[in-house]
């Protein structure tokens, strides 16, 4: 008769430890790769090959070809000349893009109360000629504190000041507005609005009226 077989001894700690360690970290390391290295690395040329110019920030150029901001970020005008953008909450500086956000301050909040209507004084009194109601995002900020954009209506606000500042017909500063309103996206996302920035780098390429210059 055969020798009974006896039974084979169970496998080592150390054995064990390295059949189930070593899958678990060459699947680690390849996912890592992939979703690390190849994956961000392929997006990334994609997207600079279909779309440099959104990849590079969107840049705005003047006419000289100098990026003097982004179409994606406001910029503090305060001049009388240009136009003025929407109000921003960011921070300690209007429009830093590193503390976007707002006021956080509720409707019924009298701290809100009190910066519209001191910002509605403002408006009043840097454009005396204008009567009617004051747009409602020339006096409250974005929820980003970033929003680059205003509504065509105030903009058209600011055209006598702007004109008038900046030595233009306005007629000339009503037709560059008209000429600048973004539409809806796909005509219903959205609402009309106007970059602000390239609306005043499209001022500085109208010729001033020395007449107008002078009456000042």
């Amino acid at each position: 008769m055969p020798a009974p077989s006896k039974n084979p001894s169970p496998p080592g700690l150390a054995a064990v430890l390295i059949a189930q360690v070593r899958p678990a970290c060459t699947l680690l390391l390849a996912l890592a790769l992939i979703t690390g290295v190849l994956y961000p690395l392929g997006m990334t040329v994609a997207i600079q090959t279909l779309f440099p110019r959104q990849a590079g920030g969107s840049p705005l150029r003047d006419a000289e070809g100098v990026v003097r901001g982004s179409a994606l970020i406001g910029q503090p005008f305060n001049a009388p000349q240009w136009f003025h953008g929407r109000p921003s909450s960011t921070g300690n500086a209007p429009y830093d893009p590193t503390a976007s956000g707002g006021s956080n301050l509720g409707p019924t909040n009298p701290a809100l109360a009190r910066a519209v209507r001191e910002r509605a004084d403002a408006l009043t009194q840097g454009n005396p000629g204008h009567a009617g109601s004051i747009p409602i995002d020339l006096v409250t900020a974005s929820g980003s504190g970033l929003d680059p954009h205003i509504s065509p209506p105030a903009a058209l606000l600011q055209v006598p000041r702007v004109a008038a500042a900046h030595g233009v017909d306005e007629s000339a500063v009503r037709q560059l507005v008209a000429q600048h309103v973004e539409p809806a996206v796909l005509g219903i996302f959205g609402r009309p609005r106007v970059n602000v920035l390239q609306l005043n780098l499209a001022l500085e390429s109208i010729p001033r009226n020395t007449e107008v210059s002078q009456r000042k």
